[in-house]
């Protein structure tokens, strides 16, 4: 990898020998790992059995989680916050894992919509929910700084699995929390 940010140095036009750009190729590899660590993480160990039994089957709301990602087509960041709530069904799993699990899935080249998917189904799955819901409203880098760059745009996407899906008033009742 630090060979390729190498040869984009050259590529670009400028000397990879300068003092400032003499250790970037290294740095960017390192920074690129660091940025796609999803990959090599194992969803089961990030739980590491933080699930609990309850008897609650009341909403868990995780609000405004920081996210920051890559988009997959311009390998560019977008950053944003997340919402994700789910409804238990005999157990609860950890508050920081639901911020782990975003981690998880953002730490990859990614489209958003994709991104918003995976986590919603991963609790689920992890849970065992009656149904779990996903928000994730970003600014894209992509757009912001090439193409249209338009600055104040975000987008927002969602995934409304189980009782979020088939319930207007759950829906209903996790969007109004949402509000601030």
């Amino acid at each position: 990898m630090e060979h390729s940010y190498l040869e984009i140095i050259k590529e670009i036009g400028e000397n990879p020998d300068r003092p400032g750009l003499k250790d970037t190729p290294g740095r960017a590899a390192s920074a690129m790992r660091f940025l796609m660590q999803g990959y090599h993480m194992d969803i089961d160990q990030v739980i590491n059995n933080a699930l609990f039994p309850s008897d609650t089957d009341e909403m868990v709301i995780v609000k405004n989680i920081e996210l920051y990602s890559m988009c997959e087509h311009h390998m560019l960041p977008f950053i944003g916050k997340c919402h994700v709530a789910y409804l238990p069904n005999g157990k609860v799993l950890g508050l920081s894992k639901i911020a782990r699990l975003v981690e998880v899935f953002a730490r990859r080249l990614q489209i958003q919509e994709n991104l918003t998917n995976e986590i919603a189904n991963c609790i689920v799955e992890k849970t065992n929910g009656a149904g779990a819901a996903v928000i994730i409203e970003a600014q894209h880098m992509c757009m912001m700084m090439r193409g249209v760059e338009k600055q104040n745009s975000v987008m927002t996407t969602s995934c409304m699995l189980g009782a979020f899906r088939s319930s207007a008033s759950t829906r209903a009742e996790f969007l109004s929390l949402l509000k601030d």
